[in-house]
């Protein structure tokens, strides 16, 4: 899903909205799209999240209030957000964008189904590998 795909229109217009913890970005085919930023959390592209394969993505919890502290431009193919839990290792790429922003619905199904299965919390706490607690904010 994150990789670079010449059929995916340009980025126009690309907004963080602080309060309701929101990216607006639209795109050069007329669709725009507010994604949460606990959905790009959960979602990110980053190794930390996805794994090195299939079968190894880390399930995030307690990303419910995380913000975006900062987003910089990676060429002219992706953005690097730095949450406010610290994570910013994702590359996020326009390609990657547009599937989240169109497939929101189906991938915030599949984060909840994902949860309950784990029998976890979306509000818990992530415990890092040694035991230490990762706030989210």
């Amino acid at each position: 899903m994150a990789g670079l795909d010449r059929d995916t229109p340009a980025p126009t217009d690309l907004t963080l909205h602080a309060r309701s913890r929101v990216l607006e970005i639209a795109f050069a085919d007329g669709q725009r799209f507010r994604i949460a930023y606990e959905l790009m959390r959960v979602y990110s592209p980053s190794a930390e999240v996805q794994g090195h394969g299939p079968g190894q993505e880390v399930l995030q919890t307690g990303k419910r209030e995380v913000d975006i502290q900062d987003i910089e431009p990676v060429g002219h193919y992706a953005v690097r957000p730095r949450f406010s839990d610290g994570h910013d290792s994702g590359l996020f790429s326009w390609a990657y964008l547009y599937e989240l922003g169109r497939d929101q619905d189906r991938l915030w199904a599949q984060y909840l189904k994902r949860l309950q299965d784990a029998g976890a919390d979306r509000d818990a706490i992530m415990q890092q590998p040694g035991g230490s607690a990762c706030a989210s904010h």
